[in-house]
């Protein structure tokens, strides 16, 4: 015979509203209850049929998350915090790896309009809907995290990008470097752009001229860091800059790599810092001077807010700031006197 929500009931000892509500809005039950409910439903044998469950409530407790790329550290390190508050949470993500692509946005933006998912996490600044795909008051679920559009409409997860591009650039005039060279990433990223604003800003406290030949372009790969720091080591040394700030670190780290390979030593020849503090940063040759980012936090941050938003919890968008740290480490040091 099947066991029913009752026999459940029975045995954790609690009612059935209260089996109800654990299987079908678990953030609504204290853990405490729910791992005793959860007992019960296996000890008893019972199988919730969940699509009815779903159906009954309206509520996939699925969050859609679109991630321009999933072979990126820094964004696999924002998908695990993301896995574990959504679990906490009683939540399931559907992680689609977009590669920037709008329609491929745009086509899984639709699971939350057409009720296949309850919202939506954006870590590209890129609004991922047309107008077709608006709820009753405009706005479908979403919470822009990382890479972040700040029109005010949607909660926002982010990092003061310029403020730490700042204190980087900083940190290598300090060392007495005078041409600091910066790769950059892909001019449509706002974190390029923010970026860019934070190193102006710190030469410009130091008097120092801004030079437009000292940007390399860049898209935050190891390839792209590689291919500049081989233009970089091109440059006769007297005109060479002698700090190189990479907008993120695997650029950083195919940078060294460039210069390595034409015999050239970091830090004694030329420093290099990174952006980001992925796991490799600690462990290349040298380890790199990089920004650190919660990276972790910021998934867990932009999964708390989307649910805040599904349960009506919050009125207005917030903006949520996390903070950054200055790591230094052995790729930086003083400016090469000749």
């Amino acid at each position: 015979n099947m066991a029913n929500i009752r026999d459940v009931a029975d045995s954790a000892g609690v009612s059935v509203a209260t089996v109800s509500r654990t299987l079908q809005q678990p953030e609504r039950v204290s853990l405490k209850t729910r791992n005793r409910v959860m007992a019960a439903v296996d000890a008893v044998g019972y199988k919730p049929n969940l699509m009815a469950v779903k159906f009954r409530s309206g509520k996939t407790h699925n969050l859609v998350v679109l991630v321009p790329t999933v072979a990126n550290v820094f964004f696999a390190r924002v998908i695990s915090g993301m896995q574990e508050a959504a679990a906490e949470l009683g939540y399931s993500i559907l992680l689609a790896n977009t590669l920037g692509n709008p329609d491929t946005e745009a086509q899984y933006a639709k699971m939350v309009s057409t009720s296949q998912a309850d919202g939506l996490i954006q870590l590209r600044a890129q609004i991922p809907l047309d107008d077709s795909l608006m709820n009753d008051n405009g706005l479908l679920p979403m919470v822009n995290a990382c890479e972040v559009i700040d029109c005010g409409k949607y909660p926002v997860v982010t990092l003061d990008n310029r403020a730490a591009a700042k204190a980087m650039t900083r940190h290598l005039i300090e060392f007495g470097h005078t041409r600091i060279a910066m790769i950059k990433g892909p001019d449509s990223s706002p974190l390029t752009q923010d970026r860019l604003l934070g190193y102006k800003d710190a030469l410009r406290e130091a008097n120092l001229p801004f030079n437009e030949n000292l940007l390399f372009p860049g898209d935050f790969t190891l390839q792209a860091g590689y291919k500049a720091g081989a233009d970089i080591a091109k440059i006769d040394e007297k005109l060479r800059p002698t700090a190189v700030f990479c907008e993120n670190d695997e650029t950083a780290i195919g940078t060294i790599q460039a210069f390595k390979q034409v015999g050239m030593r970091v830090p004694d020849d030329i420093s290099v810092a990174g952006f980001d503090d992925i796991a490799f940063s600690a462990f290349c040759d040298p380890p790199l001077t990089t920004i650190a980012q919660p990276a972790e936090e910021f998934g867990r941050t932009a999964v708390t807010l989307l649910v805040d938003v599904l349960n009506g919890k919050t009125r207005k968008a917030p903006k949520v700031i996390m903070p950054f740290e200055l790591i230094t480490r052995q790729s930086t040091g003083p400016v090469k006197t000749m």
